[in-house]
């Protein structure tokens, strides 16, 4: 199997990818390489431009933030099929956590500036990649607001947390 065929097989069997287009998965492909992870590897750090994003085939990556004067705390733990960072879809494309490999990971590397501009010159295709991307944003928020609350929040007579 060659590399084209694994992310072209990657692709067809993940639930965020698996409905687009043979010609957007296309698309999507074209920017695409294959990377492996061994465990402990930081993969991006927080506040790094986001030029690439990943989708795991398999292994573990942990999402982690730094409190000062603590060990990182992981706030999502992502497996096989999922997709590893969002912020190469917004502006200023910067990272929000560190992501590190969790155990031997093997992953689709994609690069964000050729998506970035294919999402532009093609915009059924960029609305497609929105559509699967934005509801992950949204629960990988809410996820790590939930880990922060669990650590730090203290609720108050509303039941809200606040510090």
């Amino acid at each position: 199997m060659n590399v084209n065929d694994a992310i072209g097989r990657s692709l067809a069997g993940n639930p965020v990818f698996a409905s687009l287009s043979e010609p957007h998965k296309e698309l999507i492909a074209g920017c695409a390489s294959l990377k492996v992870f061994q465990a402990g590897d930081i993969i991006y750090r927080e506040g790094q431009p986001a030029d690439q994003f990943y989708l795991i085939r398999h292994g573990r990556v942990g999402l982690e933030t730094y409190v000062p004067g603590r060990a990182p705390i992981i706030v999502d733990t992502l497996r096989e099929g999922d997709p590893v960072g969002w912020s190469w879809l917004i502006p200023p494309y910067r990272t929000h956590f560190d992501a590190r490999a969790l155990e031997l990971t093997r992953v689709i590397e994609f690069d964000a500036a050729c998506l970035r501009r294919k999402m532009e010159e093609d915009q059924a295709f960029g609305f497609a990649v929105y559509q699967r991307m934005t509801p992950i944003i949204a629960s990988r928020l809410a996820a790590a607001r939930r880990q922060m609350i669990d650590l730090y929040g203290r609720p108050n007579e509303r039941g809200v947390a606040w510090r």
